[in-house]
């Protein structure tokens, strides 16, 4: 067990459903898990923007990209169990 927080990224945009949608379900684990969630806008960082543009949402930790469009539940919950 750690006593670090795991830290995740959503970027995300301000007019997304779908940012929305899984901003919502990552707040639904929080019932399970503890964790760090930071929400960045692409908008507002051109790099961001030509990195995801049409990715959004795209959740990220530790390096890697967990998931984009939509939530993968199985993928978070195992990345998040190791921090237990």
């Amino acid at each position: 067990m750690t006593d670090t927080l795991p830290r995740l990224t959503l970027y995300s945009r301000g007019y997304c459903h779908l940012c929305d949608d899984m901003r919502v379900a990552l707040e639904v684990l929080r019932g399970e898990f503890q964790f760090e969630l930071t929400v960045l806008d692409v908008d507002a960082d051109p790099a961001l923007e030509a990195q995801y543009d049409e990715l959004v949402p795209v959740l990220a930790a530790g390096g890697q990209e967990l998931c984009h469009y939509f939530l993968n539940e199985p993928k978070v919950r195992e990345y998040l169990a190791g921090f237990r």
